[in-house]
């Protein structure tokens, strides 16, 4: 598990370092001076040594783990923001001044770091959300959990130009290559990187034939990745 090559990685303001450790959306984020997990689930919570914010996005199994999600906040102490479905469910394993519930539209300040919160298009979670990561000198992450693309997607793109998204790809209902290349023809980022699937490299291909502007990185589960690269 590369979560440790993560957290030594050198990473200078406008530009973030990333490992997918999982085959959901598990990611873990590094900025010049911030260490994110957003849907820490099918993982050991030991190779997290240094978290600021846990993210989740809802409350399903394959993104919300409460063992996991307290194992690691009681070792780092780190803020846990959430859904309001996972907030209540969380309430029970992470200190309440530790614990946000957020909601569309929601804010939150992770000193330097911004996370806006978005919708998302997946209706068998009860109250779902995406996030937009705004890091030291502007670089921007945007997480779709295991949304379908919406039309509000492009409409998000104008306002963030997010240089990293990442696009569900499968598993989730609904989801699928088609899907995912729609939700980076929404967002227009710099870079789409596809999860929560398999078939990275077909995506890839098909990102290129109807998108040819939008970069595209197919990761390995473990692989630390930096961009720009």
């Amino acid at each position: 598990m590369t979560v440790k090559e993560l957290l030594s990685t050198e990473v200078g303001e406008g530009e973030v370092a990333f490992v997918v450790f999982n085959e959901y959306s598990g990611v873990a984020l590094k900025t010049s001076g911030t260490v994110i997990v957003v849907d820490p689930t099918f993982v050991d919570p030991d190779v997290f040594e240094e978290v600021d914010a846990i993210l989740i996005t809802h409350e399903h199994f394959d993104h919300l783990d409460l063992d996991v999600v307290e194992a690691v906040q009681r070792r780092t102490g780190c803020l846990v923001v959430s859904d309001k479905e996972s907030y209540r469910r969380l309430r029970a394993a992470v200190p309440e001044n530790r614990l946000v519930a957020v909601d569309v539209g929601d804010e939150v300040d992770l000193e330097g770091v911004k996370v806006y919160v978005k919708e998302s298009n997946h209706p068998p979670a009860t109250r779902p959300v995406t996030y937009v990561i705004e890091g030291e000198g502007g670089v921007k992450v945007y997480h779709t959990s295991d949304s379908l693309p919406f039309r509000r997607m492009e409409e998000i793109g104008r306002r963030f130009t997010p240089d990293v998204a990442f696009c569900t790809v499968g598993i989730a209902p609904g989801a699928s290559l088609t899907t995912g290349v729609e939700i980076a023809e929404l967002v227009r980022p710099r870079l789409a990187v596809p999860y929560h699937g398999r078939g990275f490299e077909r995506f890839c291909r098909l990102l290129s034939s109807r998108a040819p502007d939008v970069g595209c990185l197919a990761t390995e589960v473990g692989r630390v990745y930096k961009y720009p690269r």
